[in-house]
């Protein structure tokens, strides 16, 4: 089938080169143009964009899609259909209606349920038991349209964002290659979405990573888990030379109690509104690597008693 790619970061990568090893004809890729990246802040093409110019793809990374140019320059492609998977930009009717089959969309959940920016992070944020990935025919709602392929995933005890994050993506692209023989042979069906279980995954805050101790130890760690390993979850505290942010970016609920934010052991565990969280690996602000709880405390200048903020 001639399929039109239209997808920028890691998340997307497997199912491009899937389409590709299945013997698809790519005649051309959409994604996010070039971001300033790095200490030097050069321009850094997305994964997408990398691996399209290293199959010789033609690249296309428009500011919008909603001008009358950007839907001819799209309609010209000949597209049977249209591959789209965490893009960055809402496409118009004209873009939807342009390809054949219409276009087709991998999203990171069970819908209903996660419909939205953030659908991975959300759902370990809120201690779902599962998640997952579902192939869907896009309209204009926002992730409304008939669903066609899902394959599910358990989240288990601990996982972060970044672990279900990795481990959805082979199964988006298996899923992917999936949809698209059955579209050639004809024999994709679509159910329609529920309307019961409706939730947005609203994109993450930069306001809401900052830790509340004064919540129960297990929305805590779900909390941490969640937002693991971006943009991470942090508190304040004083290591020696005034407040300074720190990243936790692993943590399991335990037992304890005491006053919400006060450090109770050398294990770094630190009490909640309810029961108490153990913080397993951490960042302070501007360092690049990680550490345990344990290691974190040796190198503070704090223990047991400590109140985080």
């Amino acid at each position: 089938m001639r399929v039109v790619f239209m997808g920028t970061p890691d998340f997307a990568v497997p199912t491009l080169a899937r389409i590709l090893a299945d013997g698809h004809e790519v005649p051309a890729v959409y994604t996010r143009a070039p971001a300033k990246a790095g200490r030097g802040m050069s321009l850094r093409p997305s994964p997408v964009h990398a691996l399209a110019e290293s199959e010789g793809l033609t690249v296309h990374t428009p500011a919008s899609l909603r001008t009358d140019e950007a839907a001819q320059d799209f309609a010209a492609h000949g597209a049977d259909v249209a591959v789209v998977v965490a893009y960055g930009l809402l496409l118009p009717q004209l873009i939807l209606d342009a390809p054949r089959y219409g276009c087709l969309n991998l999203h990171g959940s069970l819908l209903p349920r996660w419909r939205g920016a953030a659908p991975i992070q959300r759902a370990v944020m809120a201690g779902d038991a599962e998640s997952g990935v579902g192939v869907m025919r896009m309209e204009k709602g926002l992730d409304t349209g008939p669903v066609s392929l899902e394959g599910r995933l358990p989240i288990t005890e601990g996982m972060t964002a970044g672990e279900l994050h990795d481990a959805l993506m082979p199964l988006g692209a298996e899923l992917m290659s999936r949809a698209l023989a059955a579209l050639a042979a004809s024999d994709l069906a679509f159910t329609p979405q529920p309307e019961e279980g409706v939730v947005y995954a609203h994109k993450i805050t930069n306001e809401e990573a900052r830790i509340d101790w004064s919540r129960p130890a297990q929305e805590i760690a779900n909390h941490v888990n969640g937002l693991s390993p971006f943009p991470g979850a942090f508190f304040e505290a004083d290591l020696g030379k005034g407040p300074e942010r720190v990243k936790v970016l692993r943590a399991r609920a335990v037992g304890g109690s005491g006053e919400p934010g006060t450090l109770l052991d050398e294990a770094c565990t630190v009490a909640c509104g309810e029961g108490a969280v153990r913080l397993l690996e951490l960042r302070r602000a501007g360092k690049g690597g990680t550490a345990t709880g344990e290691d974190f405390l040796r190198g503070a200048r704090f223990g047991a008693g400590a109140r985080l903020v």
